[in-house]
């Protein structure tokens, strides 16, 4: 989850590692740090967010042509200047920046002391270093193959990089559960977690796998297997450009990534969702689309907020296309020895395409032969491509760590799914599939006229900003958008809340309701209309203050209720990707109003990338 980046060329590095870092931020943002060789290796690094390591670079300049750049998201020891990343060798030889987990640390670091090594920090990442340190100190071997021999002993994730002052013309990096990216410019070449870091100055890159590792030079680059066998490695193109990462002009990255829904929404059906038959066709399914269609059951797998997009594909699919369907935590699926029968299908969702626990889904049901297609944002993240087929967002890049649009996307993409299979399948008559792609069409504009009514939504979370308890309810697919709506404003604005189907509410949440205890009912003029009305009666009489989203006309919700509101009418299947619209707005203005930091909430990270 920590973000990585480095540099070797003839530019300024430090200039090329604090902007590097400064978009890498959401990876990580508990403290930064560079290391920087030019005659010898210096290394700066502090607690807090990247700006800080900035203004202590402005006065006291590094100077050199290769570094290394690290912001960190804590998990063994405390945020603090020590622990921060670089760590370096004993000697000062060398330095790593690292992301991932190092599982068996503590048996290493045992090992290590009682070769008489000593530790300044509680990290895992200078167990590495030390290990490191060991393997070329009792073999002379190079850092290259002393690194690779340390990794070998590794159990757990890293995607490490490393430059040492022995060498200054040379970059090493490693991955294994951690992404990390090479870009290639003009006699100049950019290491990065993602892409953000590297846009800026070129679109041609290379992924490395799990398993490989790469030593960069001014003059060019290879790549071995961690057995030391040299590999070739394409170069792809990058899709995004470097306005699609930059704010453009609003406050933060979430409320511009909510605004672009219409936009994003719309790319996720360009070229795929047709006025007639055949409808729907994802490219990326194409050549499996029968083994899907022919599928006993559909596994989803996702964590986050991309489980709560599978949990609506779920009701989409098993209606449309009658296929049954199971939403498995990514988490939990690998550690319940999960039953697969030769005849399921899994499907994987991430937006960043690298979340550790889904990568792991996905090796799980790979292992027990069962055909796996994932749903991801990312072109060229490792789950695009360890998986058999998939289906791209096309959502552009999301920054916010709350996510926003890839949500939308991600259903947009599940509804598309859920059609593709009913043609295939012919659950549905010619005049019924034509009506539903005649809706979803519709949700680009749909959205938009939601997002033109936001000052209304900011009235109300102006009255609620205050509260330290939310309840969120909702029924049929958008019990799941009640899940969401809850998650987004626990996740930027550290309120406490809830998300249940409405039905459930007598079973135990009844009892919080006060009227200090908003609750927002999610209240569609569907086949659940007045089952939610009459939950809706029962909040109130107990003095509950009610938000209410519906597509009703006006009337007795809006007597009953304190606030309505309303969004456009589309068919049932499609109204979570209008009604969690509100829910986004409602958490980021209730953020700001409380003074929140939206795009970098405590605790969280973009990327879930390690366990």
């Amino acid at each position: 989850m920590c973000g990585i980046v480095g540099y070797i060329g003839e530019r300024e590095a430090a200039d090329v590692l604090i902007n590097g870092l400064t978009r890498l931020e959401y990876r990580g943002y508990d403290s930064a740090g560079v290391a920087i060789v030019n005659g010898s290796l210096e290394v700066r690094k502090k607690k807090g967010k990247v700006k800080t390591l900035s203004n202590d670079l402005a006065g006291n300049v590094l100077r050199g042509k290769l570094g290394i750049g690290h912001t960190r998201w804590a998990t063994h020891g405390p945020p603090n200047d020590i622990n921060a990343h670089p760590h370096t060798a004993s000697d000062g030889s060398f330095a790593l920046v690292h992301n991932g987990i190092i599982e068996n640390y503590t048996s290493l670091k045992e090992r290590l002391t009682n070769q008489g090594y000593t530790f300044s920090t509680q990290t895992d990442t200078e167990v590495l270093v030390r290990l490191i340190e060991d393997v070329r100190n009792s073999t002379g071997l190079s850092l290259g193959k002393a690194i690779r021999q340390a990794l070998s002993q590794v159990q757990g994730t890293y995607g490490i990089a490393v430059v040492s002052n022995d060498d200054p013309d040379m970059l090493i990096a490693a991955r294994k559960g951690s992404p990390l990216i090479l870009g290639i410019g003009d006699g100049e070449y950019f290491l990065g977690s993602d892409a953000a870091p590297i846009i800026e100055y070129t679109r041609k890159v290379v992924y490395l796998n799990d398993g490989e590792l790469i030593i960069v030079r001014r003059s060019g680059f290879t790549v071995y297997t961690v057995d030391n066998i040299a590999l070739d490695k394409a170069i792809h193109e990058l899709e995004w450009d470097l306005e699609q990462i930059e704010k453009g002009g609003y406050d933060h990255f979430m409320l511009k990534e909510i605004m672009e829904q219409p936009a994003s929404i719309q790319n996720a059906m360009r070229g795929r969702l047709f006025k007639k038959a055949p409808y729907v066709v994802l490219g990326g399914l194409f050549d499996v689309i029968d083994k899907l269609k022919d599928a006993d059951r559909i596994i989803i797998c996702a964590c986050g907020t991309s489980w709560h997009a599978a949990l609506v594909g779920e009701y989409m699919i098993e209606a449309l296309a009658r296929i049954p369907v199971e939403v498995e935590y990514a988490s939990e699926f690998r550690y319940r020895n999960p039953i697969l029968r030769k005849n399921a299908a899994v499907l994987v969702i991430s937006q960043s395409g690298e979340t550790a626990d889904t990568l792991a889904a996905v090796k799980e049901a790979q292992s027990q032969g069962i055909p796996v297609y994932g749903i991801c944002n990312t072109v060229g993240s490792t789950i695009a491509r360890e998986t058999d087929a998939g289906v791209y967002l096309h959502a552009g890049p999301e920054i916010g760590v709350a996510s926003t649009k890839a949500f939308t996307a991600q259903v947009t993409v599940l509804a598309q799914l859920a059609l593709m299979l009913s043609n295939r399948r012919n659950v549905l008559t010619d005049k019924e599939l034509k009506n539903y792609t005649k809706h979803l069409l519709a949700i680009p504009g749909q959205i938009q006229q939601v997002l033109d009514g936001a000052e209304s939504i900011l009235k109300i979370a102006e009255i609620y900003r205050y509260a330290n308890n939310f309840l969120y309810l909702g029924r049929g697919p958008n019990f799941p958008v009640a899940l969401e709506g809850a998650l987004k404003l626990k996740e930027i604005s550290y309120v406490h809340a809830e998300g249940y189907p409405a039905a459930e509410m007598k079973h135990g949440p009844i009892a919080l309701i006060d009227r200090f205890m908003p609750v927002v009912f999610i209240a569609m003029n569907d086949s659940s209309y007045d089952k939610v009305v009459s939950n809706i009666e029962e909040v109130v009489a107990r003095d509950g203050n009610v938000i209410a989203v519906t597509d009703a006309p006006v009337g007795h919700l809006d007597t009953l209720c304190q606030h309505v509101i309303r969004i456009p009418t589309t068919t049932e299947l499609f109204t979570p990707l209008l009604s969690v619209i509100p829910m986004q707005l409602i958490s980021y203005y209730i953020a700001v109003l409380r003074g929140c930091h939206v795009d970098q909430p405590r605790n969280l990270a973009k990327s879930v990338t390690v366990e």
